[in-house]
């Protein structure tokens, strides 16, 4: 797919550091090869070094050209609870629970991010999305103006004819289960630049609903179309309406019928959901039914790029999370 050889042509020019905290998990190690190979990004892997090459030579995968980093032997450790301190001190952290904590390599790639050691991190192939996901939101937080971290998923389509050629971008896929107002604002600007970054796409969302520029009425509709609303206000630029059917958003002729005065009806790439129930169900289902290939979830609205996989993840996956995790950094800091 061009799109994703362009996330690969990218990565390979920005050469990001990327932490891989489950650094003895074979398919995490198998990634590391061919990301190696392909020149996508440095890898650090955490771990104990002999299990790690263990594991590595036992599958036969080679990972030189790997940084291998044990998380309780490192000589930064020290450093690292120092930061923790300055952090979380006010929350009953002491020094020796500091220490503990960076025994943990969910703990310990973070305060190499937020110490500018790595650049991004991937986990979630042998951890639960909470325990990728709790140390980021004490350690990392949250971009200025963003109260919430969401999920956008890529999905590649078999008609060029919507989105993006064939390119949509559904959220939130992975994180909030039913976001208020500002929230789904949020989200949908988040997506928006998510969109940006790792696509290239010029973002046109679509706020989802059951109802169109107010066919039906209903709290729930209430809610998109105050949420439209405060998206506009937090980045008067964006391209952005609703509250949207689905086949307004996506339908041409379906779009010009239902808002004939939307620049988004008809034409959207971007599709933000009103919960995460409805996101979770509709992408699955162009997956499994449409045989689209789905990426992600691309977590966003953090103040640095920690991606979550499934346990149930391919070495692909993998594979284009690390490209896709280097994309977003380079987006935040270059």
């Amino acid at each position: 797919m061009e799109i994703l050889k362009r996330v690969y042509q990218n990565a390979q020019k920005y050469q990001k550091k990327i932490v891989l905290p489950e650094g003895a998990e074979p398919r995490t190690l198998r990634a590391t090869e061919i990301v190696l190979n392909q020149k996508l990004a440095q890898i650090i892997l955490l771990g104990n070094p002999e299990e790690i090459h263990h594991v590595a030579a036992e599958i036969g995968v080679n990972i030189e050209g790997a940084t291998i980093v044990d998380p309780k032997t490192d000589s930064r450790r020290e450093a690292y609870a120092e930061i923790m301190l300055s952090i979380r001190k006010g929350k009953g952290l002491t020094y020796e629970a500091a220490l503990g904590l960076l025994n943990d390599p969910l703990y310990f790639a973070t305060l190499m991010i937020k110490s500018g050691d790595a650049d991004g991190e991937l986990a979630g192939a042998i951890n639960a999305t909470g325990d990728v996901l709790r140390p980021a939101f004490q350690y990392i937080k949250t971009l200025p103006g963003v109260s919430v971290v969401s999920g956008a998923i890529l999905m590649f389509v078999n008609d060029p004819h919507f989105g993006h050629d064939g390119i949509l971008v559904f959220a939130d896929c992975a994180v909030l289960p039913e976001p208020d107002e500002r929230q789904l604002a949020e989200i949908a600007v988040s997506t928006a630049k998510t969109a940006k970054a790792i696509v290239g796409m010029d973002p046109r969302v679509a706020m989802l609903s059951f109802s169109t520029m107010g066919s039906a009425q209903h709290p729930l509709v209430d809610k998109v179309v105050n949420a439209t609303r405060i998206a506009r206000e937090m980045d008067p630029g964006l391209k952005i309406d609703g509250e949207m059917q689905l086949d307004a958003a996506l339908i041409p002729e379906v779009g010009r019928l239902k808002a004939p005065h939307s620049e988004v009806a008809g034409r959207a790439n971007i599709l933000v959901f009103p919960s995460l129930e409805a996101a979770n169900i509709g992408y699955k289902l162009v997956q499994r039914l449409g045989k689209a290939e789905a990426v992600g979830p691309v977590l966003q609205g953090m103040a640095a790029p920690i991606n979550d996989l499934s346990r149930g993840c391919s070495v692909s996956d993998i594979v284009n999370m690390v490209a896709i995790t280097a994309n977003q950094a380079a987006a935040l800091f270059d």
